[in-house]
């Protein structure tokens, strides 16, 4: 069991590309070792992975927020904000003893908010930096 990325979920933005990439990556390596009997050993890695993550790619789409004055910016904002609560409650969890179940509930979790957020709020984003015209401009 995967999750395969797709030329749907493309925002154009290379560097944006590249780091859900990065993520994808991460959660599979999550479910392969579900599959395999190890999830709750991956999920300490998945867990410090995104906390990398938070800070890297977070901090990069909020530059890019900023540097074109991006209209949407307190509403994306507050998407991030939320996810990061709901994997610091999973990650508490975890350090209490971690299980198949949580392993499960936290690639659901990542899944499904991965998916959603890249499906509509990053798309409208990235649209509006490259209708600006700044396609080119990498921010990491």
């Amino acid at each position: 069991m995967s999750i395969e990325w797709s030329n749907s979920l493309s925002t154009g933005l290379e560097w944006q590309d590249k780091h859900h990439k990065e993520l994808f990556k991460r959660i599979n390596s999550l479910l392969e070792a579900m599959t395999l009997g190890y999830g709750k050993e991956e999920l300490v890695k998945v867990f410090d992975f995104l906390d990398d993550y938070f800070v890297y790619h977070f901090e990069a789409e909020e530059q890019a927020m900023s540097k074109f004055n991006y209209p949407g910016m307190i509403a994306h904002l507050a998407e991030h904000t939320g996810f990061i609560e709901r994997v610091t409650k999973l990650r508490e969890e975890c350090r209490k003893g971690s299980s198949a179940a949580l392993a499960i509930r936290t690639q659901r979790e990542v899944v499904d908010w991965l998916i959603n957020h890249i499906g509509g709020i990053d798309k409208t984003l990235a649209a509006f930096i490259l209708k600006s015209g700044y396609e080119k401009h990498a921010v990491d």
